[in-house]
């Protein structure tokens, strides 16, 4: 249910507070100079999902918005990280690590689907035997096949889930467009079949047409990136060398360097704060879109170049795809802690739970995948 909240602001302020404590205490330097090493996936992964967490909370869980606010503005940012990552992950793969469709099906989809199908078959069932709530059987069972046409956050099995149709196109159908020798086709590809079924605009998406329309730059924009990386490797490289270099023993060069990283990392602070505060929405779809992947590129820039890295955002990241799809109904239809806490540390206690209820999907979902699917 829709929680009534006293203080929100206050509540707020206190839980930035513990919640910025928390990550400067796990903060430390990084060990890794690859150029996106997997701790800062994992990181940005973990502000993306509580970019949507907190969203759902703020804007749909309590009937003041101003709790988790700002933290709670722009959860679609969150949901562009994903696509993004996802877009990059896959074309990186495919492009250092090549397999056959089959293979990629046999890996990928598994991968999504395993986790996916035990949380659908656990809330249907806890529905139907502990609130007596039934739903329709096509519903039911275009569900298991990962079809969703409706985000209702009050009445769909776990409204949420429209973001996993999405994601399940673009698996689909990325071993099938993939280009190895210019994966910026691929990407093209990838966005102009994705333009095309959004323009037709049929009416089995009509529900949920605006959430894929804002959020269809992101995964092919990440396919992009990701053949770009792979692709400039070696130029990259030489210009770190001839940039070490330079300013080993030249002390201007050295102050110029740090100077302009301070600037970039202020210029990248600047861009997410102003865009958390003029987040587009209600602007327009176009408006809204560019915005939210401009908030992406920036968070993912400022992860890239940042000189430390935040463990505690590695591990939520780490669980953040079995967050996703666990957060929502337990949130709204099986709160068993913002009854009985004060908000700022059911929040807290929130972040705790799907941490280890994560970490117990993931161990699930990895042994049966193992056992069943891999033989």
């Amino acid at each position: 249910m829709v929680m009534s909240i006293i203080n929100a602001v206050q509540a707020t302020y206190i839980f930035i507070v513990i919640f910025i404590v928390a990550i400067l205490l796990s903060a430390r330097f990084k060990k890794d100079n690859k150029f996106f090493p997997i701790e800062t996936t994992n990181e940005l992964k973990g502000v993306a999902i509580l970019l949507v967490v907190f969203g759902h909370i703020g804007y749909f869980l309590v009937n003041d918005h101003n709790f988790l606010f700002p933290l709670s503005a722009i959860a679609g940012v969150g949901v562009d990280i994903f696509l993004f990552l996802s877009g990059y992950g896959l074309i990186v793969s495919a492009l250092t690590k090549p397999r056959s469709i089959k293979q990629f099906y046999k890996d990928r989809l598994v991968k999504l689907m395993v986790p996916f199908w035990l949380v659908i078959s656990a809330f249907f069932l806890m529905d139907f035997f502990i609130l007596n709530k039934a739903y329709p059987l096509d519903y039911v069972v275009s569900s298991f096949f990962g079809l969703f046409n409706s985000a209702d956050l009050y009445n769909d099995i776990n409204s949420p889930l429209w973001y996993f149709t999405l994601i399940l196109f673009y698996y689909i159908a990325f071993p099938l467009v993939f280009i190895k020798k210019h994966p910026w086709i691929s990407a093209l590809i990838i966005y102009a079949l994705t333009y095309v079924i959004i323009a037709l605009n049929p009416a089995w998406l009509s529900k949920v047409r605006y959430f894929h329309e804002v959020h269809m730059l992101a995964f092919p924009l990440g396919v992009l990136a990701g053949g770009l990386v792979c692709n400039t490797v070696d130029f990259r490289q030489k210009i770190a060398d001839w940039t070490e270099r330079a300013v080993k023993n030249n002390i201007a060069l050295k102050i110029f360097k740090y100077t302009a990283y301070c600037f970039l990392i202020l210029i990248l602070l600047f861009i997410i704060a102003r865009n958390t505060y003029n987040s587009g929405v209600g602007q327009g779809i176009r408006v809204e879109q560019i915005v939210t992947m401009v908030t992406t590129l920036a968070f993912t820039v400022l992860f890239l170049i940042k000189k430390i890295e935040f463990r505690l955002m590695n591990l939520i990241g780490l669980y953040s795809y079995e967050i996703y799809l666990l957060h929502w109904p337990i949130l709204y239809r099986y709160d068993f802690i913002f009854p009985f806490l004060p908000p700022w540390l059911a929040v807290t206690a929130y972040l705790a739970v799907f941490i280890v209820l994560g970490w117990l999907l993931q161990k699930s979902s990895n042994l049966i995948t193992k056992n069943i699917f891999k033989k």
